[in-house]
């Protein structure tokens, strides 16, 4: 196939962002990477990365052309799969993309299992609270929270993210445990910062039926929900954070849980792909193995 080399170095940087990482997976030079791309861009009459001494990033004729190329390489690897037989064993790299917490503590287990179990897998997971464009990012999967508007992209539900409202006992002993969504105003607060809007989250809680939105002046207000749940723990303030981040010190005694009769309605969290693709072995192991634990 003319010039296959040349889109297939092309993929890979544009998806490593690297002309080296690029290299190292395709088995040849960095150098020889960076040719093969120049004689592309020479042969199509278009620039498709800007280069600089420490990174390369995609032109916007560069992030056309890697949106079809990796739809047509994925539909390649499927075939190959098929064409291989080997009783549909699952191979290949699955890049993954999800939330940090998330994706630490609930995500990473079953995938390390996987890997265990599966001996042709590789993983290249991208832990983020930031968003994500699977096409653009030429990521395989990702780890969504909340309802999905993008029509691009299939998804499957995996889980359910319930948010819970806590404090530290001395905190509330301090301050009064509020037993009224009104009483908030009383408190500080440990607010999460989104790192995507860069806007502080709201405290969600159902009052009559109907989502009501509460913004607290925070006292303190941090990215990460890990660090919220700490800084609860050490008497800063009530903090909302998803269930799983908060169990164990829940369990331990170290948080309390308030206002739980007020707890919102539950987010989906769901495993979206790029739907417009073949969906090899691997995609529908990892699938079917989320899937089941949600």
């Amino acid at each position: 196939m003319s010039g296959f080399s040349e889109f297939m170095a092309f993929a890979v940087t544009a998806r490593h962002a690297s002309f080296a990482r690029a290299g190292r997976e395709l088995g040849i030079t960095a150098s020889t990477v960076a040719k093969r791309i120049l004689r592309l861009e020479e042969r199509l009459g278009i620039k498709l990365f800007h280069r600089t001494t420490r990174q390369v990033t995609l032109t916007s004729d560069g992030e056309a052309l890697f949106a079809r190329c990796e739809k047509v390489l994925a539909d390649i690897d499927e075939i190959e799969s098929l064409a291989s037989g080997a009783s549909g064993e699952p191979r290949g790299q699955l890049r993954i993309n999800m939330p940090i917490t998330y994706g630490k503590r609930v995500v990473m287990p079953r995938l390390a299992r996987l890997l265990s179990q599966h001996p042709g897998l590789q993983l290249d997971v991208r832990l983020s609270d930031s968003f994500c464009d699977l096409i653009k990012d030429g990521m395989d999967a990702a780890v969504r929270v909340g309802e999905l508007d993008d029509s691009r992209l299939t998804a499957r539900r995996i889980d359910w993210q319930r948010l819970v409202l806590c404090a530290s006992p001395a905190y509330l002993r301090q301050r009064r445990k509020p037993t009224r969504p009104d009483q908030l105003e009383q408190h500080s607060f440990v607010a999460f910062r989104n790192p995507t809007s860069g806007r502080e989250r709201p405290v969600q809680l159902q009052v009559d039926g109907r989502l009501h939105e509460f913004h607290p002046a925070a006292r303190a207000v941090v990215n990460d929900g890990e660090g919220m749940v700490e800084a609860a723990r050490y008497d800063a303030g009530l903090t909302q954070v998803p269930r799983f981040m908060a169990e164990d010190a829940i369990a331990d005694g170290s948080l309390v849980e308030v206002l739980a009769a007020y707890a919102p309605p539950p987010q989906p969290i769901s495993l979206v792909w790029p739907g417009n693709r073949l969906v090899p072995a691997r995609m529908r192991l990892l699938i079917e193995t989320l899937s089941s634990a949600g």
